[in-house]
């Protein structure tokens, strides 16, 4: 993102509010992010037009947001994509907002706001909805959560072209994770669409989607959580199916997360970059043409929530395959993001002082990435403390909120994201069955039980909130007695249902299938055990 623009921008913080207040003056507030070829284009043109830069510099206190180092800011005041262009009282209520502007829609808005300032002032400005409801709508977690779900699936299913919906076509991964174990075809169609049409067979990595219904025109920025959870989607493809181009694509894919998004700039000596932008002009490029090209610039950021989710993938994949060079690079991961925990478990989201700490998001992810080092490796680590933080700090007794008050525009009034959430939750079950903390269940129903009265409002992406709905209510584990890396564990590892929590090391020389609560068979070969999990 270039940020040689000519508008005097300040950073999002009370600094700037008291600015406006003290000028009584609206704030311009420009939410933009490295990948986005939009917000490259409107700091080349909008933004450093002069006339429109000195309109901005004298009416307004502008105020520029890296949306991907600021989440709750992100997810107060996007307008639905990057760059959101928003207007706001000294308060932070919204006046109007837009995406993209070019140099004549901006002056339009510009006229727009300035009249409704002076017109209403501080009264013009409004709360989003989704900041002024806070009863949730809870209900009981019932089978009909799930039945739902797969409703949606046979109703959103494009069965021409694959994927779920009739316009724009997003990967959806943890939707193909739902429907593996439940609408295998519409799952295997879909990975094979995401393959064919979203995967760069040069540079390797997944675009983030498609802008057409039937796969075409991708939007081609790489972001490191959106790949990483393709890796993890592709893995469990080949686990069901055998199907050696699945394993490919989830190789492939760990190839350019371990290359191009690898930093060594990192806490502890290495972890993985936040993105590539989307330079559509290079990825048009022929194989011979990117030789002597440059690439797409990556953004180094090490952000907690997405290199945890990308430790998570490649331990999954490892725990498949064996994969070494995954297990190694997941574990320098790892290291880098425990350098981001703190001694009471609340997660930086990035290295850096001014860094977001203790938000919904990183809690979540962090806590997946922990929990499946503890399945796969043996070694959960803080798992424990970063759970019971969220808990204590998030939860306060209800659902669970996107972070710490702050007072600072909007961020004083909770949020309560579903999908954060129900990361927290997964995530929690399996350190429910790795500790034996019925706690970390039960705060799991807690946290998916806000939604339940919601439920038949769901649609397809949402599909995980069905799965860890159905988790809660009939959780399954299987307990393995000899160490992480035995022939019994890795067996485990391999043929357990993905839903299923795998625990290593609790002692003797079988392995135990848990089916809600009790002993549903014991197995003491990797044999044995394929054939008690085959029958269940």
């Amino acid at each position: 993102m270039d940020e040689d623009t000519k508008v005097e921008w300040r950073e999002w913080g009370p600094d700037a509010f008291a600015a406006a207040e003290r000028a009584g003056k609206p704030i311009l507030l420009s939410l933009a992010v490295p990948w986005s070829p939009e917000c490259a284009e409107m700091d080349r043109t909008t933004y450093s037009e002069p006339r429109i830069a000195a309109n901005i510099n004298d009416g307004f206190v502008p105020v520029r947001v890296n949306a991907d180092r600021n989440p709750r800011v992100r997810d107060r005041y996007t307008m639905g994509g990057f760059p959101s262009t928003v207007f706001l009282t000294p308060e932070g209520k919204v006046l109007t907002g837009a995406t993209f502007l070019g140099v004549d829609g901006f002056r339009g808005i510009l006229d727009t706001v300035r009249e409704t300032w002076d017109a209403r002032g501080e009264s013009g400005g409004s709360i989003p909805r989704a900041l002024r409801d806070r009863e949730q709508p809870g209900g009981e977690l019932t089978p009909r959560v799930e039945e739902h779900m797969i409703e949606q699936l046979l109703a959103a299913y494009d069965e021409e072209f694959g994927g779920w919906g009739s316009d724009v076509k997003f990967p959806l991964p943890r939707t193909v994770e739902f429907a593996l174990v439940r609408a295998r075809e519409q799952a295997t169609r879909t990975l094979e669409a995401i393959r064919a049409h979203l995967l760069d067979t040069y540079d390797g990595g997944f675009y983030r989607y498609a802008s057409e219904r039937n796969w075409a025109n991708p939007r081609r920025a790489k972001l490191l959580d959106d790949n990483a959870a393709l890796v993890r989607a592709f893995a469990y493809g080949y686990r069901y199916t055998g199907e050696g181009a699945y394993r490919d694509a989830a190789e492939r894919t760990a190839e350019y997360l371990t290359t191009t998004l690898w930093t060594d700039d990192a806490p502890a000596g290495g972890a993985f970059a936040a993105s590539q932008a989307g330079d559509d002009s290079y990825y048009r490029m022929e194989a011979t043409e990117r030789e002597g090209a440059d690439p797409p610039a990556v953004d180094p950021t090490v952000l907690a929530d997405r290199n945890a989710l990308a430790v998570d993938a490649l331990l999954t994949y490892h725990g498949y395959v064996g994969d070494e060079r995954s297990r190694r690079y997941a574990e320098r991961a790892l290291e880098s993001v425990l350098e981001l925990v703190d001694d009471e478990g609340a997660v930086a989201h990035y290295p850096d002082e001014g860094s977001p700490r203790g938000t919904l998001l990183d809690q979540a992810r962090v806590l997946t990435g922990l929990t499946t080092a503890g399945q796969v490796l043996g070694e959960r680590g803080p798992a424990d403390a970063v759970a019971d933080w969220t808990i204590e700090n998030l939860g306060e007794g209800g659902p669970l909120r996107d972070g710490p008050p702050e007072d600072v525009g909007l961020l004083d009034r909770p949020l309560y994201p579903l999908d954060s959430a129900v990361e927290f939750a997964d995530a929690a079950l399996d350190l429910a069955a790795l500790t034996g903390e019925d706690r970390y269940r039960e705060a799991a129903r807690r946290a998916v039980g806000t939604y339940a009265g919601a439920a038949e409002r769901m649609g397809v992406e949402a599909a995980h909130y069905a799965t860890v709905v159905a988790r809660v209510r009939d959780p399954q584990v299987v307990r393995v007695g000899p160490d992480a890396g035995s022939d019994l564990h890795r067996a485990a590892l391999r043929l357990a249902d993905h839903e299923t929590t795998v625990v290593p090391s609790v002692g003797g020389e079988t392995a135990t299938l848990i089916s809600d609560g009790s002993p549903a068979g014991e197995a003491t070969t990797p044999t044995e055990l394929e054939s008690l999990l085959t029958d269940v």
